[in-house]
């Protein structure tokens, strides 16, 4: 095999990778809006879940959960003001710096976060009952963590001779 054939091979299984982590993606929150469904949840979507999730207990700014970045093809400010008319999140003015807003969950909040992290759990006794193995798993997500440093690194520093 030539290094052009490794190359070729390389940008193959790159692209594929690309491909389904966007489609994971897309299947994932139709699983999140399924579950919202299921159990009558009709003033919050998908996303707006998940932000609530990945807040869970934490008190943060806007900003903070911008950069966290797990929220694509979503306005974070948009879902926060949803969020906060919808009474899952409070939003406080912080003491110290007066300009920057902090969120957290309100009761509503934290109890979309269990019935979100009680899915969870379910989904994780479900999983020995199909071919997905932690090990797996775990070398995918190693993988996804690689591609991510690469990414920032093409963002950061660019690929130089490339």
């Amino acid at each position: 095999m030539t290094m052009t054939d490794d190359v070729t091979d390389l940008r193959r299984e790159y692209l594929d990778a690309i491909k389904l982590i966007e489609r994971l993606h897309r299947q994932f929150l139709e699983v999140v809006k399924t579950e919202l469904d299921r159990i009558g949840v009709e003033d919050i979507n998908n996303i707006q879940a998940l932000i609530l999730f990945n807040i869970s207990d934490e008190e943060l700014t806007v900003g903070e959960l911008t950069n966290r970045g797990y929220y694509l093809g979503s306005n974070v400010s948009y879902n926060v003001r949803k969020m906060v008319e919808n009474g899952y999140l409070v939003q406080e003015r912080s003491t110290h710096d007066r300009r920057s807003i902090r969120v957290r969950l309100s009761d509503k909040g934290l109890d979309l976060c269990k019935e979100i992290d009680a899915m969870f759990e379910r989904h994780a006794k479900a999983l020995p009952g199909v071919p997905v193995e932690a090990g797996n798993l775990k070398t995918a997500s190693t993988s996804y963590r690689d591609l991510e440093r690469f990414w920032i690194s093409l963002l950061n520093f660019g690929l130089r001779g490339v």
